[in-house]
């Protein structure tokens, strides 16, 4: 069980309400509790001194009434209450035995005023009630002490209600500024990831839908005289096909039942190493000779750039099959100390025209110049230098070798 003041059930409610309640509510129930305060010297004078006669009182109450304004208008309150309070005090004894109406002001000028508002009637008011205090008959040296120390602790305590106010407004503009920023960089990583899977999605539906679109084509043409090869069109359909759904349950991460009850089985994303198999069934399923080269000393790459050559390839051969009409293809990987570069040409017709899915305005090429800038690398795409189409992409790999070595 937890520790708790006493006090604290009946007050909540209480507090609860004034920091909901009107300011003028508020502020007029203090000026009235000033008034009472005000009062209690009339209604209940000293034995031995003069009474607090009706002048006076109406004087006490020029230095309460004010305080209904308080949060309105402070500097205006401040100088009302600064010329009442010494009438009060010079113009009829006994003077107030403590200045309400002065704490309350002093304290909500230093909480809301302007720094030479607080500055101005701070001094006025040492000035004044010193001043005060000399003209009274008898003045001891401790009243002194206790009138000014009073002024200044009114002062403090509302220079700290100030700090704390700024220290709160801070505190809450700096959390909604860091909830905006969360939710943007949210929206920022979201928006990535669905241009992510996106660009997935079109690589390998694009690839297989080219691959089946070929030997959908040519399985007619060869069912009657040569059935070997059109069965083996078909197969090549259903292969694509499969390797698709494959792919796309691993980019979405949909898994069967019994395999999520057995644990995960998915598949790390294709990278390199796949790529001989993907060359390989490029060229059985399009009928294009394909040729992969090697050249320099391979090193490990990061897992994100790994899978983005590999789609990069990807795209490249499926324009190529798609757009280029093309007999042969070559794939070729260069390795160097900073960087990997993939280059990946055809025969083909060259450069489409605007409004060719293989143009510019395509977006598989798009797709791979993304793909670079997001590895740090850059695309070239374009005509050949013998004619047909190339592509060229280099990814750096210096972080890598400098991580393995360090």
């Amino acid at each position: 069980m937890s520790a708790r003041s006493p006090l604290s059930s009946p007050l909540a409610p209480v507090l609860a309400r004034l920091r909901t309640a009107s300011p003028y509510t508020v502020d007029a129930a203090v000026a009235a509790l000033v008034l009472f305060a005000v009062s209690l010297q009339w209604l209940f004078p000293d034995e031995g001194d003069d009474p607090l006669s009706w002048r006076g009182w109406l004087l006490g109450a020029a230095t309460a009434v004010p305080l209904v304004w308080r949060r309105a208008a402070p500097f205006a309150t401040a100088c009302a209450v600064s010329v009442a309070t010494p009438a009060q005090a010079v113009h009829h004894a006994p003077p107030p035995d403590l200045m309400y109406g002065g704490f309350v002001v002093l304290y909500t000028l230093a909480a809301l005023a302007r720094p030479w508002q607080r500055r101005v009637m701070l001094a006025g008011w040492l000035i004044g009630v010193a001043a005060t205090i000399s003209h009274k008959e008898d003045a001891e040296p401790f009243e002194y002490a206790f009138q000014l120390s009073s002024i200044v602790c009114a002062y403090a305590l509302g220079s700290l209600t100030r700090t704390q106010r700024a220290y709160t407004a801070e505190l809450e503009d700096r959390a909604r500024r860091l909830e905006r920023e969360r939710a943007a960089d949210t929206a920022r990583a979201t928006a990535q990831e669905r241009a992510r899977i996106a660009r997935d999605m079109h690589d390998i539906l694009a690839h297989a839908v080219s691959l089946m679109v070929v030997q959908a084509e040519a399985g007619p043409v060869v069912v009657r005289s040569d059935p070997a090869r059109a069965e083996a069109a078909f197969d090549a359909i259903a292969t694509a096909g499969r390797d698709a759904m494959t792919q796309l349950r691993r980019i979405l991460g949909v898994l069967k039942e019994e395999e999520r009850e057995q644990g995960p089985r998915r598949q790390p994303q294709p990278g390199l190493t796949a790529l001989p198999g993907l060359v390989r069934r490029v060229g059985e399923s399009a009928g294009l000779r394909v040729e992969l080269r090697t050249t320099g000393e391979p090193c490990a790459l990061p897992p994100d750039t790994e899978v983005a050559a590999y789609r990069i390839v990807q795209e490249a051969l499926t324009n190529t099959v798609k757009h280029a009409y093309a007999s042969c293809a070559a794939v070729g990987l260069d390795w160097a100390e900073d960087a990997v570069t993939l280059t990946v040409t055809d025969d083909g017709r060259g450069p489409a025209a605007p409004g060719d899915g293989a143009g510019d305005g395509g977006h598989g090429l798009i797709g791979i110049r993304e793909r670079a800038t997001a590895c740090g690398g850059e695309a070239f795409t374009g005509g050949g230098p013998d004619g047909g189409f190339r592509v060229v992409v280099r990814l750096p790999v210096a972080a890598v070798r400098r991580t393995g070595l360090g």
